[in-house]
């Protein structure tokens, strides 16, 4: 299929060809039609798949057909809601992307920001807004927000916006909004809470569900290194320097962990930037930009911030920690392997986070290869495929001792 064949108007198919778009993918097909038709929609699909396009499409054409060339105030008649502030300002980029040749405006909003500037353009009216649940309540409770005119809401990352504890701030923006509204909900999974907040607000819903969370892409070498925990920085600036890597996206556990990883690399002279929650927001947009234009060639961020950047080629993931989720295993390394392109994943494994990467293989069901071949080892050989301990090798052909090798029983553990 074409995305001439989804009955675009002609000003959105002229946008999205100039973006190269020819084929929509597996969401966008399905659920553009959907959203056309005017039915509530679930959404489930993962990081990386064209998601945002495949509600921002339609309601442009929605919008544009409704609006038209009218000169009349402004009113919102879209509403997206989403858990952070990078994801906020990506969405809105998107809505001004695929409709730059249409007569719409719309405004992102979030907190860490003076309100001043989103007021000033909100008294001018949007069609548009796209809203983190903070800055939506506070400025709706000052009185400049009215959905009464509100065609469609968007509740985007809803799974992300449960995990952050937005999931009350959520049900009390809906029930702010007119009951005879499309609502569209996606989310990459579906835990009770989701589908009990979408059976409450959604009106007989079509369901779309494309990649399974479980599933990495094709296109994406996964890699494991068994390091000691004690010497995860080291192993870190050996491969970038050694294998001379460039814009990597490093996962780290915590906001503490991110500047930490940051701090040891800048020592060695490798540029790295973290982003993470206690950055405040024009910090954490000049440190993404800087890494999108290749300023910067390593970003380390946590799970929350890393929601919003959205790099088609990007080349590098590394888990410097490992999630104790396993579905978010498979959301950061769908950071990379995008739009087609190829990708590799690499994951740092403790003796403490075992436990994580037998889940992650449980859920992934692929075999990873095992890098043996470093200095810093907690494990020796292939022990998930059962072998005995053996000693690695390093780049220069000499033999590294584990730590750990005295402890033969621990280390002679098979993994199944």
């Amino acid at each position: 299929m074409l995305f001439e064949d989804l009955s675009l108007s002609k000003s959105i198919q002229k946008a999205v060809f100039e973006e190269g778009y020819l084929n929509p993918t597996p969401i966008q097909e399905q659920s553009i039609p959907i959203v056309l038709s005017g039915r509530d929609l679930i959404g489930c699909a993962q990081t990386g798949t064209g998601k945002t396009a495949a509600f921002a499409i339609p309601i442009i054409h929605q919008l544009h057909r409704i609006v038209g060339s009218s000169k009349k105030a402004k009113q919102i008649r879209a509403l997206i809601v989403t858990p952070t502030r990078e994801l906020a300002v990506q969405i809105g980029e998107s809505f001004d992307t695929y409709g730059k040749y249409t007569n719409l405006t719309q405004l992102t909003i979030f907190g860490g920001v003076s309100q001043n500037p989103q007021v000033e353009t909100l008294k001018k009216g949007v069609d548009i807004l796209v809203a983190t649940p903070g800055r939506l309540l506070d400025l709706h409770k000052q009185g400049f927000l009215d959905f009464d005119h509100l065609h469609t809401l968007v509740l985007d990352e809803a799974d992300q916006m449960l995990d952050m504890g937005f999931i009350n701030d959520v049900k009390k923006i809906v029930k702010l909004t007119p009951k005879n509204r499309q609502t569209l909900l996606f989310s990459a999974t579906m835990p009770i809470a989701i589908r009990e907040l979408a059976e409450m607000f959604l009106q007989d819903p079509e369901k779309v569900e494309v990649s399974p969370v479980s599933s990495t892409a094709e296109n994406v070498e996964q890699r494991v290194y068994f390091v000691d925990k004690t010497e995860k920085r080291n192993l870190l600036y050996s491969l970038i320097k050694d294998e001379n890597l460039s814009n990597v996206l490093v996962f780290s556990r915590t906001k503490h962990g991110a500047d930490n990883v940051v701090k040891a690399l800048r020592k060695k002279d490798i540029p790295a930037e973290a982003i993470h929650g206690d950055k405040s927001q024009n910090a954490r947009q000049r440190v993404l930009d800087a890494f999108k234009n290749k300023e910067v060639g390593v970003l380390v961020a946590t799970d929350i911030a890393a929601r919003g950047i959205d790099i088609e080629q990007l080349p590098y993931v590394i888990n410097f920690d490992l999630p104790n989720i396993p579905e978010t295993y498979v959301h950061r390394i769908g950071r990379t392997g995008r739009a087609g392109n190829g990708g590799i994943a690499i994951s740092f494994c403790g003796k403490d986070e075992e436990p994580y990467w037998k889940d992650i293989k449980k859920l992934i069901k692929v075999d990873v290869k095992i890098i043996t071949d470093h200095p810093y080892p907690w494990h020796s050989g292939s022990p998930e495929a059962g072998e005995k301990p053996k000693n690695s090798s390093n780049r220069s052909g000499g033999a590294h001792k584990s730590r750990k090798s005295n402890s033969s029983k621990k280390n002679k553990k098979r993994w199944y």
